[in-house]
C-alpha cells in the first residue's frame, strides 16, 4: 500500500517563494512612495502631488517588482 502512495509535492522550489516574497516586497514598497502629498483643505493645491518620487520613482519600483513577481514564477529551478 506504501507504494502506491504518492507524495506531495509543492508546485515551486524554495528559492521560487523567495523572489516571490521579495517581489511582493518590493510592489508593496513601491505603493508606499506613491502614497500622501495630498492637501487637507481642497481648495488649497499641494505641490508634492508632482514630485519625481511620486511620478517616476514610485512606478518604476513597481514595474520592477512586478518583473521580479513573474520571474520567481517563470524561473525552473531544475535546470
Amino acid at each position: 500500500m506504501k507504494n502506491n502512495e504518492s507524495k506531495q509535492e509543492f508546485l515551486f522550489e524554495n528559492i521560487n517563494y523567495k523572489l516571490l516574497l521579495i517581489g511582493i516586497a518590493v510592489i508593496a514598497f513601491g505603493f508606499i512612495l506613491m502614497s500622501g502629498g495630498g492637501s487637507d483643505d481642497p481648495k488649497v493645491f499641494n505641490e508634492s502631488v508632482f514630485d519625481f518620487r511620486r511620478i517616476r520613482l514610485a512606478p518604476t519600483v513597481v514595474l520592477i517588482g512586478f518583473g521580479i513577481t513573474i520571474y520567481s514564477i517563470l524561473k525552473n529551478p531544475k535546470k
